[in-house]
């Protein structure tokens, strides 16, 4: 018990001093290698193995895509499609902006990616709309949350590499629940819109709405390209990551030529950086999650858990809300890595589905996404918004009930993340 209190006291006295996740988590993982004499040597053989994993090469291939996709200007096509669709429904704006930000994050993988590229867009729309600044961050980073769980998915990419589970059928596992997510938050936004007067677009005439598809199409059919050719059997995951940032370069430059040389490296610099730190993560989240099973610590509390309850129910509840608090603290890449050595035990005991965990797991990390006090989503909108995070703690409240309730749903129904999997053939 001493050394479990050593490791995660450590981590999280580390974290509430303001240390970077990955700093907190390598020093942690460097400070046990060096106090219980685990082999300091073999630090650069699990730094390596860490990231030297095929079907990681996904992750930053996906970064590039959803980068060079909105620097092509696809964001902005969508949203004027939809709002010409949507016109003027209550609260019409921001229901665009969730339509746009599920179908985006079906392009991006990345939730934060996802609220800055839609709120980059329509938060000063918003704004000009007469929208409170606090309610139009609040529903674009729920909004942008769903990108973790719509297919495809960096997390899901990064659950199903500890796993071993088939990032195929785990893309399929969410796409149900993930459109659920999205349609969840369009029920409190249209009430409170229509409570408060929030307005929309005019509606586009009918010649108006097919322009827009036409311009939009090429940003459309993305996702068709991407996950179409992994179920088709065309190419796997990783490959489609690399697909879809050749697509991407061929709607920038030769279908919209809105992309210059100029922008494609300062997107490269960009989508390095952003994949450097995400990589990071994984590398040290590695080290610290092998030096918490070499030293038993991960076997220890996964049978405290056990002793907690017989009932798989209730033990479900008990990983749910630790791991829904543990998402208001930290990004998702941490917490699978810190977290599921201590899982799986668990739901091998319980026999859980791991296909239908990875869903519910995920979904609750999405809600961590812009569940203050952390809300990675909330700080990128509040950010755009020029707002501090405090101005959306009330507006953010019914977005986050709005998506524990699809996270219910998906707990007394399984089959909402496995029937797509076992139609398409992915899982038996």
């Amino acid at each position: 018990m001493e050394s479990s209190l050593i490791l995660f006291g450590s981590l999280f006295l580390l974290l509430l001093l303001g240390v970077p996740i990955a700093v907190s988590l390598g020093v942690v993982a460097l400070f046990a290698f060096w106090k219980y004499d685990l082999g300091i040597i073999v630090c650069s053989a699990n730094f390596y193995s860490g990231i030297a994993k095929y079907p990681l090469l996904a992750v930053p291939f996906f970064i590039l895509a959803g980068m060079i996709l909105e620097k092509s200007g696809v964001s902005k096509r969508l949203v004027n499609l939809a709002s010409l669709i949507v016109g003027s429904i209550p609260g019409g704006i921001a229901i665009v902006a969730i339509l746009v930000s599920v179908f985006f994050g079906g392009i991006s993988g990345s939730g934060p990616a996802d609220a800055a590229a839609i709120g980059a867009v329509l938060i000063p729309e918003m704004a000009r709309k007469n929208y409170p600044k606090g309610f139009a961050a609040a529903v674009i980073a729920s909004a942008g949350s769903t990108a973790i769980i719509v297919p495809p998915s960096i997390a899901l990419i990064l659950y199903g590499v500890i796993t071993t589970t088939s990032i195929p059928a785990l893309f399929a596992a969410g796409a149900i629940p993930g459109a659920l997510a999205g349609l969840s938050l369009i029920v409190p936004t249209y009430f409170i819109s229509r409570r408060k007067g929030y307005i929309g677009h005019e509606k586009g005439t009918i010649q108006d709405v097919i322009i827009a598809f036409k311009d939009a199409f090429w940003g459309l059919i993305a996702p068709l390209v991407i996950l179409g050719g992994i179920y088709g059997g065309v190419f796997t995951a990783t490959e489609a990551a690399v697909v879809a940032v050749f697509y991407g370069l061929f709607v920038g430059f030769v279908v919209y030529k809105t992309l210059t040389l100029r922008d494609l490296y300062n997107t490269l610099v960009e989508a390095s950086l952003s994949s450097a730190v995400v990589l990071l993560i994984v590398t040290l989240a590695g080290l610290f999650s092998w030096a918490g099973a070499t030293m038993g610590v991960m076997d220890k509390l996964a049978k405290e858990i056990l002793t907690l309850s017989n009932s798989s129910f209730i033990a479900l509840l008990l990983v749910n809300c630790l791991i829904l608090c543990a998402g208001m603290f930290l990004d998702a890449i941490s917490i699978y890595y810190v977290f599921l050595p201590i899982l799986i035990p668990i739901i091998s005991h319980f026999g859980w589905d791991p296909l239908w965990f990875g869903i519910i797991m995920t979904l609750n990390l999405a809600i961590g996404q812009f569940t203050p006090p952390v809300a990675v989503n909330l700080y990128v909108t509040t950010n755009l918004a020029r707002i501090p995070l405090e101005d959306t703690a009330r507006e953010v409240m019914p977005f986050i009930i709005a998506m524990s309730l699809v996270l219910l749903l998906l707990l007394i129904f399984p089959q909402l993340a496995l029937f797509l999997p076992r139609v398409l053939k992915l899982y038996g």
